[in-house]
């Protein structure tokens, strides 16, 4: 556990960076700091592994304050991946992720061995393991990054704005691997953002910063989605701030009506549709592929949009799918693929008012 207490760091200057920061980073979870430049989030994460010292107050990592060890020894029992990778440009791949295992007295065989395991951990392949920084793309970089970090198997993560520099489908990509990693691993992490989409998708908790150093909200997702501190988290967290509420909506409450399937070299005209405005066009395993419409005469497939799953995926994801659909039906398939049935957007809004904490 990462515990802050009433700490501060003002610089020579004058300028209060962080003011009065009292919170616990629980083991095992991840916080997520976030708020504007100059909300004093990445000074408040370097304080943790003493690249800044507080003014005041203390830090303490399961109790022990962090000032009273060897810096260097306290930075090598934690894992820091920054912004762009931060990676030895002279260095190839395989190097770059073996250096704190060598710091640490591993042999060099030792160390490959064991950034070999974390490239495919991180999902990185076999033969990028010669090439340099240079040679890879912005995401192949935060993989390293992340790997390099976690070569010494330590208890603790730092991230600090991590996946800010790569587009956004690969943004998505890293989001969904370090959820991955944390299943297994397990980590303490750490992780600084701007960006209060990435906050809620990744975060056991939030600590929501102001200007000036200020802890405004510390809470669950759900819970500062449901119910903001103030006016300024309100803003901050956005007009769309009732549909992020959903995510934390189980899809497993929408009420499901059968749908008319057919296969797709069926006649839709009248058909299996006869009745119906449109007909899902299924695969032999019943696996949706589009919609026709029935009785028209117009065979021409439309685009599905995307299923959801009743067993993992939240409302939101179903009501985006029935936003998507050309026929009005989110089509919601199980875990192999097939469709079980299909919700209106009448049924999905019924699953929404009976949630608890309504945003």
């Amino acid at each position: 556990m990462i515990t802050f207490e009433h700490v501060s760091k003002r610089y020579e200057d004058g300028t209060l960076a962080v003011d009065d920061l009292s919170l616990e980073c629980a083991t095992g979870e991840v916080t997520v700091l976030v708020g504007s430049s100059g909300c004093g989030k990445t000074t408040s994460l370097r304080m943790v592994n003493r690249l800044v010292d507080p003014t005041s107050g203390s830090i303490s990592v399961d109790g022990r304050d962090v000032r009273e060890g060897d810096p260097a020894e306290l930075r090598r029992g934690m894992g820091y991946v920054i912004q762009h990778g931060g990676l030895f440009p002279h260095r190839t791949v395989i190097d770059n992720i073996a250096t704190v295992p060598r710091l640490l007295g591993s042999s060099r065989a030792d160390s490959r061995r064991r950034a070999e395991e974390l490239m495919g951990l991180v999902g990185l392949t076999p033969e990028m393991a010669k090439r340099y920084p240079s040679q890879l793309s912005g995401g192949q970089q935060q993989r390293v990054g992340v790997a390099r970090a976690l070569a010494a198997d330590p208890p603790i993560l730092l991230m600090d704005e991590p996946f800010s520099a790569v587009d956004p489908v690969v943004r998505g990509e890293l989001q969904q691997e370090l959820l991955r990693l944390q299943q297994s691993l397990h980590k303490t992490i750490v992780f600084v953002t701007h960006d209060i989409d990435e906050a809620v998708k990744l975060g056991d908790r939030i600590a929501v910063m102001q200007v000036g150093g200020k802890l405004i909200q510390f809470d669950t997702p759900e819970q500062i989605l449901a119910a903001p501190a103030d006016a300024f988290v309100e803003r901050f967290l956005g007009v769309d701030r009732g549909v992020k509420w959903l995510s934390f909506v189980p899809s497993e409450t929408i009420a499901l009506r059968p749908v008319i399937t057919a296969s797709a070299d069926a006649d839709p005209d009248p058909g299996p549709g006869a009745g119906a405005e449109w007909i899902l066009i299924v695969d032999e395993l019943r696996r949706p592929l589009g919609w026709r419409p029935a009785n028209s005469g117009d065979d021409r497939l439309r685009p599905l949009g995307h299923t959801f799953s009743p067993t993992t995926d939240s409302v939101r994801a179903a009501l985006d799918a029935v936003v998507l659909s050309p026929a009005g039906l989110a089509v919601a398939v199980d875990d192999g693929g097939a469709v079980i049935g299909v919700a209106s957007f009448d049924e999905i809004n019924k699953a929404i008012a009976g949630a608890d904490g309504r945003a």
